[in-house]
């Protein structure tokens, strides 16, 4: 810690990069200036940090502007490129901001190449790390997030596990010091920036009415590079009986290049939706198809039956409680799968648990231990 007028502080470099971040940071910045706000002691000084891994404005500034997250105090402007390259140049970028900056904790989320360069660069320069949603495992290599997740968790001081499942993942690996169930920030974001939502708004613009419309989302690079996989993606989509919303993320635009003209149909390709406008889709689909984690426990919170466009997924409970089924990218599965979740619309589905993801205090649970300081959690 260090001092600052008198009082001693908790200094932690946030390190963000991509829409599903910018979300769970927002609701862990909320906590710590409500700690803040009501005289906390240590009090906790944020730097945020944005790698520019998403750097349209759809897909970065405007969930900065919605969620009321402070602007980032640095932007390294790193763009896209390759995994290499990209994550190089963060790595380079954020070390010297730490070397700056000399806080007591780098804080990452998720999975992506952001994620990975502020654990790697902090732990080289023996910062500690914490990592929120560790834990979580594909159990497929061949996903860069899986590399990304478990270098993370390798390195990390504080562990945040969103689940039992993950901390169960992390004892299997012989990881168990500084480990903490702590609930998902996503629940917690979704259970404040709800009501905010406008389904009625959202739905009109589209032309659509409240449940008839299934909601899709297609973006992890397993199914957008590899032309197969998302040929099959959405040639099942062409043959959904109902609506089908597609808010089209940049990497799936740009994979389609002119084939894009060829999707039709029944399917609706929208712009990037901002966080709220997601939320107010997903409140009031029939049915969702997604690659998303995020979006796969959005559905379960509102209650929405899912279909998740992968192999496997890290959120093993949803298919576990039959929320969620894996259906891949092949059409015929996904076109099965869709006939029986229309089958089954009325069907009376199982109790909701949210307890799954914790009280809706994920973020306060997290601020707590960033407080005590990484000392406390070196202790036998």
């Amino acid at each position: 810690m260090e001092k600052q007028a008198g009082m001693a502080r908790v200094r932690i470099v946030t390190v963000v990069g991509t829409r599903p971040q910018f979300i769970k940071a927002a609701t862990v910045s909320r906590a710590m200036a409500a700690h803040n706000a009501r005289g906390g002691d240590p009090p906790v000084e944020e730097l945020i940090v944005h790698t520019g891994q998403h750097y349209d404005a759809a897909m970065s500034k405007v969930f900065f502007d919605e969620l009321g997250i402070p602007a980032p105090a640095v932007d390294l402007e790193v763009g896209s490129g390759p995994h290499g390259r990209q994550t190089a140049t963060m790595l380079e970028r954020i070390e010297e901001v730490l070397l700056r900056e000399r806080p007591q904790w780098v804080l990452v989320y998720g999975d992506t190449n952001s994620t990975l360069a502020g654990a790697l660069a902090a732990a080289k320069l023996h910062v500690p790390v914490a990592h929120v949603e560790a834990g979580l495992r594909s159990f497929n290599p061949r996903m860069p997030e899986e590399i990304n997740r478990v270098v993370a968790d390798r390195v990390s001081t504080a562990l945040f596990c969103p689940t039992a499942t993950a901390v169960a993942n992390l004892a299997e690996e012989g990881i168990v010091r500084g480990v903490h169930q702590v609930g998902d920030v996503m629940y917690d974001s979704v259970l404040h920036y709800a009501a905010m939502a406008d389904p009625e708004r959202v739905t009109a613009r589209l032309g659509l009415a409240p449940g008839t419309y299934y909601l899709a989302t297609v973006h992890r690079a397993e199914n957008t590079d590899e032309a197969g996989r998302l040929a099959g993606i959405l040639a099942a989509l062409g043959r959904s009986p109902r609506p089908v919303v597609l808010p089209l993320h940049p990497r799936t635009r740009k994979m389609l290049g002119a084939g894009l003209e060829h999707v039709g149909g029944p399917v609706r390709v929208i712009e990037p939706a901002t966080y709220l406008e997601m939320l107010a889709l997903e409140k009031t689909a029939r049915l969702i198809l997604t690659d998303s984690g995020g979006v796969q426990k959005e559905a379960y919170w509102f209650g929405v039956p899912c279909l998740t466009l992968r192999d496997e997924t890290e959120w093993v409970e949803l298919v576990e409680g039959g929320w969620n089924r894996l259906v891949g990218a092949d059409p015929a599965a996904i076109g099965r799968a869709i006939a029986q979740a229309e089958s089954e619309a009325e069907v009376r589905r199982p109790p909701k648990t949210p307890a799954l993801y914790g009280d809706g205090h994920a973020a306060e649970h997290i601020l707590a231990v960033l407080v005590r300081g990484p000392l406390a959690l070196r202790a036998p």
